[in-house]
């Protein structure tokens, strides 16, 4: 009889151990799976992404999700600084979806946007953006994506006198947020704001002074320029503007393009201050003027594209994969000298966004004949807000709010 009982309290035992390892095992699973397995497609992170989603991933390697619940972040009509040159449905754009695509990295989440967090960021700070029409809209978009949370027009202002300047500011956060026109970023004869359409243009390589004293001391630099290089040669002239003696020289456009970000990232080294100053170039954006690149018919662009390019990888020729270079080796250079400047690369994201552009759907600033087809007056090279550009500005937020810092 003993032998008996203390055989049932063996199998007892063994039963409880057994089932203790099970549920054990199902805990850890589950644990480890959760660890894995990142957050729900549709949902983004309140905050950085954190050390099991990847603090250091490649925020630029994903694909677009549609998302109309928490997108557009601002109304296109409701931002009182929005551009006529952007503002699509405004000038009777009446597909909406462009609107509603949200940038899902592969391997991590980004931040949810706040932009309440972003102007508490930029409390008694100034950001700039140095370059061409591109970042103009890139900086018209985070002025719509922060002012969406001020209120009261009287606690913010813009300023603009026709210069170079053009200055956005939150009073209450004393929080600036200006625009400077650089489009080659060393001084060239297409800095006018308003007359740079010039027949020939010449950049004068080592000159950027007269440029940079007015955004140097900023506390965030945010840099372009790729747009006004697109050509086989460009007029190069060492000396002054305003002296006949200068020497000018017809010089391949890469080799320009690398002599300015060389004349651009001396001066940083030297007059930038590395502990204050946080600084960020934006890759070149690309252009969608060649439909039968992506499949579509000859001779058309963008006009009338309302879905994606949906092929992983793809690339137009409306990028330049030499000058992407330049720009790396040159940012390498400057890191190796002890400033550090991320480039954003929008560039990959940015391709699949043929539906993206204004085409026909902007302010016209000549008179256009009736006959006209409309592919031969269609922006493809600019971005309607509120779209592409916000998500640029998101990845920026990435880096500015929740220091995200490359791989």
């Amino acid at each position: 009889m003993a032998k008996q009982q203390l055989l049932m309290l063996g199998i007892r035992a063994s039963f409880h151990t057994l089932s203790a390892v099970l549920v054990a095992g199902v805990i850890f699973t589950t644990v480890f799976l959760s660890r894995k397995v990142l957050p729900k497609e549709h949902l983004q992170s309140d905050g950085a992404p954190n050390v099991e989603d990847g603090r250091d991933c490649n925020l630029f390697e994903g694909k677009w999700v549609f998302d109309n619940e928490s997108n557009p972040i601002y109304k296109e009509e409701e931002c009182k600084f929005m551009s006529d040159q952007l503002a699509c449905e405004k000038f009777g754009r009446q597909d909406s979806s462009y609107k509603f695509w949200r940038w899902q990295p592969h391997t991590c989440n980004l931040p949810r946007f706040n932009a309440t967090k972003l102007l508490e960021s930029l409390r008694n700070k100034r950001m700039v953006y140095v370059g061409d029409s591109l970042n103009r809209g890139q900086w018209v978009s985070l002025v719509c994506m922060a002012s969406s949370v001020i209120k009261n027009p009287k606690l913010m202002h813009m300023h603009n006198n026709g210069s170079n300047l053009i200055s956005f500011k939150s009073l209450e956060y004393n929080a600036t947020i200006d625009f400077y026109w650089a489009p080659l970023l060393v001084e060239s004869n297409s800095d006018d704001p308003t007359n740079h359409r010039l027949p020939e243009r010449i950049v004068r390589i080592q000159s950027i002074e007269r440029h940079a004293r007015h955004w140097t001391e900023s506390d965030i630099i945010v840099l372009n320029s790729y747009l006004w290089w697109r050509m086989p040669h460009i007029k190069t002239l060492w000396g002054s503007f305003e002296k006949l003696d200068g020497i000018y020289k017809e010089v391949e456009m890469v080799r320009v393009y690398e002599m300015a970000l060389q004349t651009l990232s001396q001066w940083l080294e030297v007059h930038v201050n590395s502990n204050r100053t946080k600084l960020f170039f934006m890759s070149m954006s690309p252009t969608h003027e060649r439909a039968e690149e992506w499949g579509g018919k000859t001779n058309q662009n963008c006009y009338g594209e309302t879905s994606l390019i949906d092929k992983e990888g793809y690339n137009g020729r409306g990028s330049d994969p030499k000058m992407m270079r330049v720009v790396e080796n040159v940012l390498d250079g400057l890191k190796g000298r002890g400033l550090n400047m991320h480039m954003i690369n929008i560039t990959q994201l940015s391709e699949y966004r043929k539906d993206g552009h204004p085409s026909i759907y902007r302010k016209q600033w000549e008179q256009l004949k009736e006959d006209l087809d409309p592919s031969s007056y269609s922006d493809c090279i600019h971005w309607c807000l509120p779209g592409v550009p916000d998500v640029w500005n998101h990845l920026l937020y990435a880096y500015i709010v929740d220091n995200h810092h490359s791989t």
